[in-house]
């Protein structure tokens, strides 16, 4: 597996305790996010470097930049039809682009006029946002929210076919994780390593309306 992982406990200690953040694994120019998928679809992926095969473009489809609230809800890989766990590498510039044409999933009064302002905003986007409590590893809620965005339409079209750098099947790692999740308290847990996410663009900030953060990772200036 690629993808640099940390103690659990450790990072935690750097994480923000509450506030609408964006906890990712970047660098200068792509974004980790996360799915899982039934066999016939997470390895068709895996084996492509694309979606395709049985994978559905009619429907919108969930991604989530944070790898324990993707475990929290596949349950640790072994929900049905969530068993592939992938990680998938995209371009940092379209996943701004996504937040920036984010449109929640409920109404929002302090967004929003009314309901009817709030349904156009949501016909005409295809990107849906949703800010869900984050999860430790033993499915316990935190006080800290994850995002979560959902993509149809030619933003799913494009993120399945385009702007894919790599995809990682994650799988395996999850399941060996899974075992020491009773006794994660022991430093043994590994997650992938996360940092708070600022978008390059104040206006995709703003627009899913991220918690200021003032870390001292060098990852926040990236």
């Amino acid at each position: 597996m690629t993808l640099a992982t940390h103690p659990y406990t450790k990072q935690v200690l750097q994480w923000p305790t509450s506030g609408r953040h964006i906890l990712a694994q970047f660098d200068d120019k792509t974004i980790i996010v996360y799915q899982a998928y039934r066999p016939e679809i997470g390895h068709f992926a895996v084996t492509h470097g694309h979606f395709g095969g049985e994978f559905s473009y009619s429907r919108m489809s969930w991604i989530k930049p944070n790898f324990l609230w993707m475990m929290y809800r596949s349950d640790w890989g072994r929900s049905q039809g969530q068993e592939v766990v992938l990680a998938i590498r995209l371009r940092r510039a379209f996943f701004d682009s996504l937040l920036e044409q984010a449109v929640p999933s409920s109404f929002v009064p302090e967004l929003f006029e009314n309901h009817n302002a709030w349904k156009a905003a949501v016909a005409s986007s295809d990107v849906r946002l949703q800010w869900d409590p984050d999860h430790d590893p033993t499915g316990g809620k935190c006080e800290r929210r994850a995002i979560q965005l959902g993509l149809r339409g030619k933003s799913l079209d494009a993120y399945g076919k385009e702007e894919i750098v790599e995809i990682i099947d994650m799988s395996d790692f999850v399941a060996r994780q899974r075992d020491l999740i009773g006794d994660w308290q022991s430093g043994k847990l590994l997650t992938p390593s996360e940092h708070v996410y600022v978008p390059k663009c104040t206006t995709a900030a703003a627009n899913v309306g991220l918690t200021d953060w003032r870390g001292n990772s060098s990852e926040n200036e990236k």
